[in-house]
């Protein structure tokens, strides 16, 4: 009977499959990876460019409001004077011949411009002055007729001088050169190279230590053209300059 016992649990045992657990779901590992996103920058050249010019306009602007103060002041002064001596220095003849020199200076002026079709800025307010010395002249104020055309010389002496120096930084107006209204004191923001041309593709003719002196006379795009106090002259970029402090 026993061995009849052995046998059944030997069956039994071998007829019990036991079922395979079934694995856990395998979870796929969250990218904890963060997608940044970088800001892209895109340059409007032709916006970049408008902003330039603004920004020499405004450089020419300030230096017209402080050069019309310091004439207002000036003119002030001259006319305390002028009340003074109007009956006694101012004749005729004088204010006469004054109006005359400047017209000539004038006409010198224009001759030097050469053949350049826009002339110099100063012709222009030299050419107001005389008017206004002619006028002045009509009415018999003789010491007004002077003053004014002694000032319409000195604008067609500055005139000769921005003549001169353009010469010396490569002859005559380029294409789309713009004079500005006056000469604009100005010095370097760092060390900047001094070209021979508005472009970088033009050489560079010598370079300039940050805090340099210039005196900058016209621009084309955001190019200038400058001259320094060694009386060395080029064109320059734009950003590399500011007002002199």
């Amino acid at each position: 009977m026993r061995p009849f016992l052995i046998v059944a649990v030997v069956l039994l045992a071998a007829c019990h499959h036991p079922h395979a657990s079934n694995p856990p779901p395998v979870r796929a590992p969250r990218d904890s990876a963060r997608v940044s996103r970088q800001p892209v920058l895109v340059r409007d050249t032709a916006l970049e460019q408008r902003a330039a010019r603004l920004e020499l306009k405004v450089l020419e602007q300030d230096a017209q409001v402080a050069e019309l103060q310091s004439r207002l002041d000036d003119a002030r002064r001259e006319v305390v004077r002028s009340m003074a001596k109007l009956q006694s220095l101012a004749t005729r003849a004088e204010a006469a011949s004054g109006m005359a020199e400047a017209e000539i200076a004038l006409q010198a002026l224009r001759s030097a411009n050469g053949s350049n079709s826009q002339p110099p800025p100063e012709y222009a307010q030299g050419t107001q002055l005389l008017q206004l010395s002619t006028a002045e002249f009509d009415q018999q104020n003789y010491a007004g007729a002077l003053y004014l055309s002694s000032e319409a010389k000195n604008a067609a002496a500055a005139g000769r001088g921005r003549v001169a120096s353009n010469d010396r930084g490569g002859g005559a107006m380029r294409k789309g050169e713009t004079p500005f209204a006056l000469p604009l004191r100005l010095q370097t923001t760092g060390r900047a190279n001094v070209r021979e041309g508005p472009g970088a593709g033009f050489k560079v003719v010598f370079t300039l230590e940050g805090g340099t002196p210039l005196v900058a006379y016209s621009y084309v795009d955001q190019w200038v053209r400058i001259k320094d106090d060694g009386d060395r002259s080029g064109w320059i970029h734009q950003s590399l300059i500011d007002r002199r402090q």
